[in-house]
């Protein structure tokens, strides 16, 4: 039997002082000077991290009660629209929501942001009355100080893969994977690759339900399997799937969140979208984690993808890896593509630092999973039906 160690025995060594952390990319020339078996006996955490433009994320927000009471059925922050459909003073504000006066230029990411920074937001709300909550209508400023709870629930954060995007058209696109130039102008990708946390754990042996996780700057954790989680795809011989397969629902609490980590960001022509911060560490069990947090940007495929095609089924160029993405250019059909990354490696470097000071300072301690993540499913497509279609 080989090497095995468990989560008890890495959080006694956090608590004193005796852990053993790297990061995802300093892993990387150790195994290839020491083998796997000698790192899996030296190293107890490897931390990972991304940080990059993630659509599905927002907050729910709890405003305490006016005299009189009001049931919240609409409101707006800042002008932004937030969803209102729980509790009566309770709601929830998306990133990709847009002010209903400012369009492109501000929306719930802005707001989240803004929470996050202390600064005052503008609630208007309005209601029908009832008899326990009479109130039709209020206008306030409030902060993150002045409410009560604030936390960051995003369904589908930190895309284990995601596809290189091109256009092939003879026009310029605006997209959410950035601007894509005519007949094949530029490509754009968006993965911290041999440094991002579900590569590093490519089947969810230590990423699952109940997972603690660097988020925003604070501690969070993985609530669930992310929306449009789909493991089933094709997989590289080493494990890692070729396009985007798993995704993670992610909570943590927004009033100890740090805009250095997390912050909105607006898309030519797109709409609005949030950068966040999301740091995993993986524990050493043995010697297959050492395998497989070992993977490299050649090890990385992604599938180059024609968004100038308006359909939900595109045209694809092959694959490239992330040592051909990050080298500035690729070649599709002999021709040479400059790429760039929309998702910032320098940043996710310093998360990766971050938490691996954290865990070395006894400020953070691993936890093993309460549940797995799905290892077998994937995405349905929305079609158009009919009722009798069912009977």
């Amino acid at each position: 039997m080989g090497f095995r160690r468990t989560y008890e025995e890495i959080n006694e060594k956090i608590k004193t002082g005796r852990v053993v952390v790297v990061t995802a990319e300093e892993i990387i020339p150790m195994v290839e000077e020491k083998g796997v078996e000698a790192v899996a006996r030296e190293v107890d955490v490897v931390t990972t991290a991304t940080f990059g433009p993630m659509c599905s994320t927002g907050a729910f927000l709890n405003f305490g009660h006016s005299d009189p009471p009001i049931k919240m059925t609409r409101v707006w922050l800042n002008d932004v629209p937030a969803y209102t459909g729980v509790a009566a003073v309770d709601a929830y504000i998306g990133a990709t929501e847009l002010s209903e006066s400012a369009g492109f230029e501000y929306g719930g990411a802005h707001v989240i942001e803004d929470l996050i920074s202390g600064k005052p937001v503008k609630l208007k709300a309005t209601a029908y009355g009832t008899d326990c909550y009479p109130r039709r209508e209020i206008e306030t400023y409030i902060t993150r100080d002045t409410i009560n709870q604030a936390y960051l629930f995003n369904p589908r954060n930190a895309y284990q893969n995601y596809s290189v995007a091109v256009n092939s058209s003879d026009r310029i696109i605006y997209t959410y994977m950035g601007t894509l130039l005519p007949k094949l102008g530029n490509a754009t990708y968006c993965s911290a690759g041999q440094l991002s946390p579900l590569l590093n754990d490519p089947y969810y042996r230590t990423i699952g339900i109940g997972t603690r996780i660097f988020l925003g700057g604070t501690q969070g954790y993985v609530a669930w399997e992310g929306t449009q989680h789909s493991p089933s795809v094709s997989r590289t011989e080493k494990g890692i799937p070729i396009g985007g397969a798993g995704t993670l629902a992610l909570i943590g609490d927004l009033k100890q969140m740090d805009r250095r980590f997390i912050r909105a960001a607006v898309f030519h022509k797109y709409g609005v979208s949030m950068y966040v911060g999301v740091g995993i560490p993986i524990p050493i069990l043995d010697e297959e984690m050492v395998q497989f947090v070992s993977v490299k940007d050649e090890d990385i495929h992604a599938p180059i993808v024609d968004y100038g095609v308006g359909r939900r089924s595109k045209p694809t160029y092959g694959t490239a890896n992330y040592k051909e993405l990050r080298s500035g250019k690729i070649t599709i059909n002999g021709k040479v593509v400059p790429t760039a990354p929309l998702s910032s490696l320098a940043k996710a470097r310093e998360i990766a630092e971050t938490l691996k000071t954290w865990i070395r300072e006894g400020k953070f301690f691993v936890q093993r999973p309460v549940q797995s993540l799905p290892a077998e499913q994937l995405t349905k497509p929305l079609e158009i039906r009919q009722m009798n279609e069912f009977k």
